[in-house]
């Protein structure tokens, strides 16, 4: 913590306050500066966990990776594990996280108990429900331009060894999104209850939901961490509802989008089989992924290669969105027609039951016992007539269906667009009162304007 502060004071009066940090899990470019910036290296570690209480203490920049193998000794977990084992706790406070968990425990900032915040005033504050509240409901979400989270005290749930997958495959759209409502609604399937959820769409005519029940049953586990590919092994033939079985640790199952980035990792060729067989087991991890993207944003490497082949540069479109699960399918058929990307990642998701109490989380507004899916699709397009062309359609759509869309990746909204959706007055008031000399920078110039 001394550390931290004495970074802090070290920053020049009309300097902007960031992080000293190497690497993130934005898709954002990040202006280039030589500033020192806050020293969080203090800051990496689970302080407690109490197995009676099910909760844990946690350093803000505490990875989910380290987080989870501090808890799951106890037979617990975090309530939301998102899908990346370098995501830190604090990033999916402040940001957004989810994954499979979510249609029953919401996103990671609900299962938090209170917080303390180093605010743009250079002071630590502790929010939470009872104190600070302005800042508590409007930190998810704000990105770092409201404070920095120190620590982290949050609720666990209880996990057990095992986790016992059905894959199942639906041939229409409309047939998927009927399921995954009733499975949401009852949070339950064929008389059993279902633990997780989450799904893959490869086509019109091709996608998965992927069913998961907590199990203490021994049995044989597949790995999904060496030749074979777990989103590869959810597909199967059949007809709507067909099922398919396979079996993880909860170890496993709560990292197995991260050994290939869910399926962004074929874009280095990794999943080619005469590649994958030479390429170090270490480096088969988003993390290491990330790096590679890191190196070809520093040197336009995709770009140059596109026109060396005499082709055009192509848009990044890397993109998490929510959308009611009622507009799901106009959704998909939209984007399926419109946008040359799959697979598509799936993943419902419902606020807490009291998560519209004290005005609910203002700077992501869901609107509480209604259901949304996460729709993720992370690849590149050819480039359209004008700058984030395809990203701007989809901005445009989600708004349509009165969704959201997250903030770690370009965007293109006007200020006025960007107000409406993303807390607005209550952004400003709250931003004056922990930030008044705007040493962090805003949210609008932090998530729109820095591209």
């Amino acid at each position: 913590m001394q550390r931290l502060l004495s970074s802090y004071r070290a920053i020049p009066p009309d300097a902007t306050v960031r992080l000293a940090k190497p690497t993130s899990n934005l898709f954002r470019a990040r202006a280039k500066t030589t500033a020192k910036g806050l020293d969080v290296s203090g800051l990496t570690g689970v302080i407690a966990v109490d197995p009676e209480g099910r909760t844990a203490d946690v350093a803000g920049m505490c990875t989910y990776e380290d987080l989870v193998a501090a808890t799951l000794p106890y037979g617990l977990a975090p309530l939301v594990v998102p899908q990346l084992k370098t995501i830190t706790l604090g990033g999916a406070v402040t940001g957004l996280g989810i994954e499979s968990t979510s249609f029953r425990n919401g996103l990671p900032h609900e299962s938090v108990l209170d917080m303390d915040i180093l605010t743009g005033t250079g002071d630590v504050v502790t929010a939470s429900r009872d104190q600070n509240t302005d800042l508590f409901r409007a930190f998810p979400n704000s990105y770092g331009t409201l404070g920095y989270s120190v620590r982290l005290k949050i609720e666990l749930e209880t996990v057990q060894p095992f986790v016992a997958l059905r894959h199942l495959r639906f041939n229409s759209i409309e047939d998927l999104v009927a399921a995954m409502d009733g499975i949401v609604e009852t949070r339950g399937y064929e008389g059993a209850p279902v633990d997780y959820l989450d799904g893959v769409v490869f086509s019109a005519e091709e996608a998965y939901l992927t069913l998961g029940f907590k199990t203490t049953t021994p049995g044989p586990v597949s790995d999904y961490t060496g030749q074979h590919i777990y989103y590869r092994s959810i597909q199967h033939t059949g007809d709507n509802g067909a099922q398919k079985h396979a079996r993880l640790t909860v170890h496993d199952y709560l990292w197995r989008w991260d050994t290939d980035w869910f399926w962004c990792s074929r874009a280095f060729g990794v999943q080619n089989p005469s590649i994958r067989r030479w390429w170090p087991r270490r480096y088969r991890r988003s993390s290491f992924y990330w790096k590679l993207v890191a190196l070809d944003q520093r040197f336009d490497i995709a770009d140059r290669i596109e026109q060396r082949n005499g082709r055009p540069p192509r848009e990044r479109v890397v993109q998490d969105v929510e959308v009611p699960i009622g507009r799901l399918a106009e959704f998909l058929h939209w984007f399926l027609d419109n946008v040359p990307i799959e697979p598509i990642w799936l993943c419902p998701l419902r606020l807490r039951d009291d998560a519209g109490a004290d005005g609910g989380w203002p700077l992501y507004p869901l609107r509480p016992k209604h259901t949304y899916v996460n729709v993720g699709f992370w690849s590149s397009v050819p480039v359209g007539p004008s700058e984030g062309h395809t990203n701007t359609l989809i901005e445009h759509k989600v708004s349509e269906l009165d969704g959201h869309k997250s903030l770690y990746s370009d965007s293109y909204y006007s200020r006025e667009e960007f107000d409406d959706l993303y807390g607005g007055e209550t952004y400003k008031i709250v931003k004056k009162a922990y930030d008044p000399d705007s040493r962090l920078l805003d949210l609008y110039a932090k998530a729109v304007q820095r591209r």
